[in-house]
């Protein structure tokens, strides 16, 4: 594993460089989507790609890992269940309190979600999915709903509020397809909000936050134009 740059050597030609540190900065966001290295692990290595100024010292940092056979900003739909299997209507409440659903379960086809003065949380990163989606209708008094999704499904939003508001925020991943499971998410708050966040299996706010703190950072370097040029 790479920890720290050796003593300079001989530097590799400027155009070079910077054409080899963004395929393996590329190849660095790939093996992170791919759950190849934590969210700590990837800002290291990334620091490691912008100080380096040698090829030698970037390939170092791809050495121990392991090719990518696929493209993995493009995930295959996943945890699908058996149609035969799924509910058609579920009700979770949270009437002051909360009501939280996460890990592995079987969402019904439609939810009704009703907070008053409470909150709910619900997670279908490890959800096995209707192979046609889900609908969640969320009627908040008061109180909050927080809906995470992983990165291979579609998110269909909408809905009124009042004092309020409705959210979504897609974490800079790229669209899954048109062929992904769809979460449509419609409903009224009042004083309250509704929020969907994707995040990937596993990942924390925390790690989440620095992620996309990392991909930002990545976006505004990557070049609009012409090729090369100095920072």
């Amino acid at each position: 594993m790479p920890n720290e740059l050796p003593a300079q050597p001989r530097k590799t030609p400027a155009p070079a460089l910077e054409e080899r540190r963004d395929q393996v900065i590329a190849t660095l966001a790939a093996q992170f989507a791919a759950d190849r290295l934590t969210v700590t692990e990837l800002e290291r290595r990334m620091d490691l790609a912008q100080r380096a100024v040698t090829a030698v010292q970037l390939n170092d940092l791809l050495a121990d890992l392991p090719a990518l056979t696929e493209a993995p900003a493009s995930p295959a739909p996943a945890r699908l269940a058996d149609p035969s299997a799924v509910r058609e209507r579920q009700v979770l409440a949270a009437i002051m309190g909360g009501v939280e659903r996460k890990g592995h379960w079987v969402p019904a086809r439609k939810t009704l979600i009703f907070t008053f003065m409470g909150g709910a949380e619900v997670d279908l990163r490890e959800a096995a999915l209707p192979p046609d989606g889900v609908e969640i209708g969320v009627f908040a008094v008061w109180g909050g709903t927080e809906i995470i999704v992983p990165p291979d499904v579609r998110v269909d939003m909408g809905g009124l509020a009042i004092m309020g508001a409705f959210a979504q925020n897609r974490g800079y991943v790229q669209d899954p397809g048109p062929n992904a499971p769809t979460v449509r998410v419609t409903g009224f708050a009042l004083m309250g909000g509704v929020e969907v966040i994707v995040r990937y299996p596993g990942e924390t706010a925390r790690d989440a936050k620095k992620r996309m703190k990392e991909e930002r950072k990545r976006m505004l370097k990557r070049p609009s134009g012409g090729s090369g040029g100095t920072g």
